[in-house]
């Protein structure tokens, strides 16, 4: 126990010293009156254990006064408990990469609306929005702000539902030639996680990057309709093959596999072994209702915590000091109501 205040105490001593002197010391002006045959008195049994007791409840209400007071002068310095402990952070990385093309809105709009109701819950993870089209645009990077993101999401969910006003959103996702160019989506958003041994990333509003490099788990959610069109400078299996190389998950959403065969060809069939091969993976939906459930299940996976970095914890302890003051004033209250003449 360590006091916080410590500096208290000395003024205090001082000035509980001066009283005590200005107590004891002599009265000069005193009044007194001589008393003939006082001797008599004094000498009497029962003046001589009516002295005693009252000597003893004297020294009782003295050192209770004398308890008090230091009591008091402890709690006002108040007494601390410095400990180190180090908090449990969520390890988890989501980048959220959303395919922003016309046929994409129901689904990219549960995407985020899911996401929005589940940073309330978060503490610790890190999320991020991506949204691509003929050409990717970082909406967020990734942060641990929560209040900020359910606020991006917000104005996400929106532009994706059409509402009047909110169209500028999604500028700067057609400056490309082409549409739904999958391969330099998914490779902008892999890019959104910051390197090995690159330290803390940034975040728009202060948010905390990643603690030691490797120990986060990184996920991308990518929702796409799988209908490349244009040439992309990324194709699927090189941004693929980026995401294996830095650590990251891919979770496909594909609310646009209806009529694909099984032919490793296929779009459908690419976009699987690109999610597989990175430990992901890969569904087919047949209703955008069903990104709930998926996104709920890559959040409950993909869950694992850490160590935080060490940190002092200043802990009030004015149990003791207080629980004696207490006790001590009673004790004085008594005692004084015995010495009362």
């Amino acid at each position: 126990m360590e006091l916080m205040f410590w500096w208290v105490i000395p003024p205090a001593l001082l000035l509980a010293a001066a009283a005590l002197w200005r107590a004891l010391r002599p009265q000069a002006n005193a009044r007194r009156r001589p008393v003939a045959h006082a001797d008599r008195l004094t000498a009497l049994p029962e003046y001589q254990a009516a002295l005693r007791r009252h000597r003893r409840w004297l020294a009782v209400a003295a050192l209770a006064a004398a308890s008090l007071l230091v009591s008091a002068v402890v709690a006002a310095a108040r007494p601390v408990e410095l400990t180190t402990v180090r908090p449990e952070q969520r390890s988890r990385d989501i980048m959220l990469c959303l395919d922003s093309s016309g046929s994409m809105s129901s689904a990219d709009s549960a995407v985020v609306e899911v996401f929005g109701v589940l940073a309330k819950e978060f503490d610790g993870e890190r999320i991020g929005l991506t949204i691509f089209d003929s050409s990717a645009v970082q909406v967020f990077p990734l942060t641990d702000d929560y209040e900020y993101v359910q606020e991006q999401l917000t104005l996400a969910k929106a532009a994706f539902d059409g509402d009047p006003g909110s169209a500028g959103f999604l500028d700067g996702t057609w400056s490309g030639r082409g549409s739904s160019l999958i391969g330099d989506g998914l490779a902008s958003c892999v890019a959104g996680f910051p390197p090995a041994g690159a330290g803390r990333a940034p975040s728009p509003t202060g948010g905390a990057g990643p603690d030691a490099p490797g120990q986060r788990s990184r996920s991308v959610v990518l929702a796409t309709d799988n209908y490349l069109s244009g040439d992309p400078i990324f194709t699927l299996e090189q941004a693929g093959t980026l995401a294996r190389e830095r650590g990251v998950k891919v979770y496909a959403l594909n609310p646009g596999d209806f009529d694909y065969g099984p032919g490793p060809a296929q779009p459908g069939a690419r976009l699987r072994e690109a999610a597989d091969a990175s430990g992901g993976a890969y569904y087919p939906l047949d209703h955008p209702d069903a990104v709930v459930d998926i996104v709920r299940r890559v959040q409950d996976t993909e869950a694992a915590a850490l160590k935080g970095a060490p940190r002092a914890v200043v802990s009030d302890v004015p149990n003791v000091p207080l629980t004696v003051a207490l006790l001590s004033g009673l004790v004085l209250a008594g005692a004084s109501w015995r010495l009362k003449p």
